[in-house]
């Protein structure tokens, strides 16, 4: 785990459900925000024990930035208590939207967060349009439920699947569905650059900063 600055750690760990054929690297990124009441985990996979007694003495809170992005959210909620806050999952109007398949295959929707959908934490669902608050600002990435986010407090933009840097530098990735373009993506996040970002936080991807982003928005 690196501290990045004062309140502000990372840390990389195998996702367990990659495989060889992925496009993106085993190792993902995790982040912890301590803004002096509240420690923010940001799309937490093994997290460190250090984050963890840090949560027992502040109000825990899971921050997804896509709710595919769950990982050990549900293993945190039973072991500290913590409150969610995450984008819908997929409904099976979503699904047929995305990929092109029948209302026979897309069933019920994605099954992404079905544990915390029946009442399994205390959750508090955002999207672009309908704002988490908490000093964080969500705006709308490659889809509508893949938040890039503006984390005042540590003057910081974390990014889940949108903006993402597979070793050759950040940049707005190239898993866009049909009928969506990386411009329309890139217009959508350019308002991040009227933030006074310092940090780029992706969780594909190591930490960057600002230069990064502008040249992943140009």
């Amino acid at each position: 785990m690196n501290e990045l600055r004062p309140g502000l750690w990372h840390w990389q760990a195998p996702h367990p459900e990659w495989t060889a054929d992925e496009p993106w690297p085993q190792a993902v990124s995790s982040y912890a925000i301590d803004d002096g009441t509240r420690v923010l985990v940001v799309d937490p996979l093994a997290v460190p024990n250090e984050v963890r007694a840090l949560a027992a003495d502040r109000e825990p809170v899971i921050v997804l930035t896509a709710p595919w992005h769950e990982r050990d959210a549900q293993k945190l909620v039973a072991e500290l208590g913590a409150r969610v806050l995450a984008p819908p999952a997929d409904t099976a109007h979503d699904l047929m939207q995305k990929y092109g398949i029948t209302a026979e295959q897309a069933g019920d929707g994605s099954p992404d967060l079905v544990w915390l959908r029946g009442g399994g934490a205390e959750v508090q669902w955002y999207t672009a349009t309908d704002q988490p608050g908490h000093a964080i600002e969500a705006f709308e990435g490659r889809e509508h439920n893949d938040l890039v986010l503006w984390i005042e407090s540590a003057g910081a933009v974390v990014s889940g699947d949108t903006l993402v840097d597979f070793g050759n530098g950040l940049r707005i990735g190239d898993w866009l569905r049909s009928g969506v373009t990386r411009d329309e993506v890139a217009e959508r996040l350019r308002p991040l650059l009227d933030r006074p970002v310092e940090l780029v936080l992706p969780t594909h991807g190591t930490p960057t900063d600002r230069a990064a982003l502008e040249r992943a928005l140009s």
